[in-house]
């Protein structure tokens, strides 16, 4: 017979009191799970930082513009319907004015004005004569000076009435100019997005936004608006993943690899100022050598896009540790960077002076 035997022979009570066998394989399995959790600390993760945003076009002429009046007035009629494709100068609307004799009335003005201007050019014709004649009879002694000079004045005279004359008729041809761009033409190609109903028949001032036209063939990119706290790692070229609305898709964040309908991107430009929440713009372009975007008929301009862009590779324990104190992506690079730097450049000096 054993120690261990008669000991639990002399003490019963201790015998009894077999853990069951349910105790035993809860505590190996959290004991598993312990070990399971500090491994994990160790395997790597790669960084990113998410940001929301929307399809946008690269041109900014290829952007959504507004048709507006060039004048006030009241809507007569529309040329085009909602969805409708137009041509680059195509009729949109008409605007008229609220006087229907107003043209009439500057084309008698214009008339009035240059026959105005017509007769103060005859008179400074002979007025100038009148200079001419009286300046060779002063000469000769036959004339008076004050008759010299009388004659100056009545030239200096019409040529100003012809200078008002002439800015009057300026006016009015810049009036009728304006009257003349009452039909409202498509700047571009593209499709009518909505129009301005409302200004039907209402009085409408110069400016009004009548119609909206969106160009189809765009040069697609996207812009992602990133937390300010992230941006120090975002720069050109990093790797992004984007996720298009309306497309199933599975993105870990942390392990892009295990990922189903996401697709590519690269950083192409960080604004330098934030918008007044705080969030930076960050444009997204295509990135090279991967799987094309899906076709525009399907994202379309302003579809909304949810993107994470990639930064360096970490353990997941570095990464929780910095999520929970808060510190940007870029923690403690920034010093190791200029360290390396500040080291190479004093190698660099080293070398000089030998």
């Amino acid at each position: 017979m054993t120690i261990e035997a008669a000991q639990l022979r002399h003490f019963r009570s201790l015998a009894s009191l077999r853990p069951p066998r349910a105790a035993v394989v809860v505590a190996w399995l959290i004991l598993l799970g312990i070990l399971l959790m500090v491994a994990i600390l160790f395997v790597p993760w790669r960084q990113t930082a998410q940001g929301r945003g929307q399809v946008i076009a690269l041109d900014p002429d290829e952007r959504p513009q507004q048709v507006s009046s060039l004048v006030e007035g009241r809507v007569d009629r529309f040329f085009v319907r909602d969805g409708q494709l137009v041509k680059a100068g195509q009729p949109i609307v008409r605007v008229v004015d609220v006087d229907p004799d107003f043209l009439e009335r500057l084309a008698a003005e214009k008339a009035q004005i240059e026959a105005q201007i017509s007769a103060i050019e005859q008179s400074r014709s002979v007025a100038a004569i009148d200079v001419g004649r009286t300046r060779q009879l002063y000469a000769e002694g036959l004339a008076a000076r004050r008759d010299y000079e009388q004659t100056q004045i009545k030239v200096a005279d019409a040529n100003a009435k012809l200078a008002e004359a002439r800015a009057k008729l300026k006016q009015i041809e810049v009036q009728q100019r304006r009257q003349s761009a009452q039909v409202v033409t498509a700047p571009r190609d593209g499709r009518i997005q909505s129009l301005n109903a409302g200004a039907g028949g209402a009085l409408i001032s110069a400016g009004t936004v009548l119609a909206m036209i969106a160009p189809e063939q765009i040069e697609r990119a996207v812009e992602l608006y990133v937390n300010g706290r992230d941006i120090p790692l975002v720069d050109h070229g990093r790797p992004v993943r984007l996720e298009f609305e309306g497309f199933p898709a599975f993105q870990f964040s942390g392990w892009p690899a295990f990922a189903a309908g996401i697709y590519d991107g690269q950083v192409r430009s960080v604004d330098p100022t934030p918008r007044a929440d705080g969030l930076f713009r960050v444009l997204v372009e295509p990135r090279p050598g991967k799987p094309a975007w899906p076709e525009r008929r399907f994202v379309r301009q302003g579809s909304k896009v949810l993107g994470w862009i990639q930064g360096n590779n970490v353990t997941v324990g570095y990464e929780l540790w910095r999520q929970l104190n808060d510190f940007p992506l870029n923690f403690g690079q920034d010093q190791v960077a200029q360290k390396e730097d500040a080291e190479a450049g004093k190698s660099s000096i080293e070398k000089k002076k030998k």
